[in-house]
């Protein structure tokens, strides 16, 4: 039996550390937006049976006159987002269907994901319940005193740098979000919530070319990885969202 999995895409935020004149995910890469080249990488999966994409409430007529109509012929289902990251994945987690195997959640401006990518991290939340993309830190990590020198040189060895997506089943990750008000702590993602419950997540091993974008740099990079990436095999005529390119 194949799996379903439902993939959540958060793209509320206000993308405060992006300096343009539009938010980070809505940014064009190589001629198509950010979060449209994210979804691409999960709405043609025979295992991705749900693709959510949460929106700013501010953007939403902006966001329906120019992309309503390519992510309803994905089956891209929209919400609005909440006013925390927290709030916005909870509304998306009320969305997922009953019959769900797995809940993926993807950085919206995360879009150079490879197919094998999500194959291995998907395998392993499979097996395991909960897993992540993540790559190994392969620089010299340095530790700051508050005077901004060096306290101590850190060894690197079992120290990785989260990716997404990360991929639970969803009692775990409900469980999760159900129990998020009682941590004082910052959650800086989701495996964080699912580490507080003291259940193991599985790291699965990625690389630097799975990047974040958070600042116009980044978005030459992306498109530099894209361009490297080997183009699929169409077979018969391109349809015409195919040769849109969205």
């Amino acid at each position: 039996m194949s799996l379903k999995v439902a993939v959540l895409i958060p793209a509320a935020g206000a993308s405060s550390r992006f300096k343009g004149n539009k938010k980070k995910q809505f940014v064009e890469l190589d001629g198509r937006a950010v979060f449209l080249r994210t979804i691409e990488a999960f709405a043609d999966r025979p295992d991705v049976s749900q693709v959510i994409l949460a929106i700013p409430e501010e953007d939403q007529e902006l966001f329906h006159i120019k992309y309503s109509a390519n992510l309803g012929f994905f089956g891209v289902q929209v919400v609005i987002g909440g006013a925390q990251r927290h709030d916005t994945i909870t509304k998306m987690l009320a969305e997922v269907k009953d019959d769900t195997d797995l809940i993926a959640i993807h950085d919206a401006v995360r879009p150079c994901v490879t197919e094998a990518q999500i194959n291995d991290v998907f395998d392993a939340a499979a097996q395991h319940g909960a897993a992540i993309l993540a790559a190994p830190l392969v620089g010299t990590i340095k530790k700051a005193d508050p005077q901004g020198n060096i306290a101590q040189t850190i060894d690197r060895s079992q120290l990785w740098e989260a990716q997404t997506p990360q991929v639970f089943r969803p009692d775990i990750i409900r469980q999760a979000y159900q129990q998020r008000d009682k941590i004082s702590v910052e959650i800086t993602d989701d495996a964080q919530l699912v580490e507080s419950l003291s259940i193991p997540v599985k790291l699965v091993k990625s690389d630097a070319g799975n990047i974040k974008i958070t600042n116009g740099a980044d978005l030459h990079i992306a498109s530099a990885i894209l361009k490297a990436k080997p183009k699929p095999k169409t077979q018969g005529p391109l349809g015409p969202f195919n040769e849109a390119q969205w």
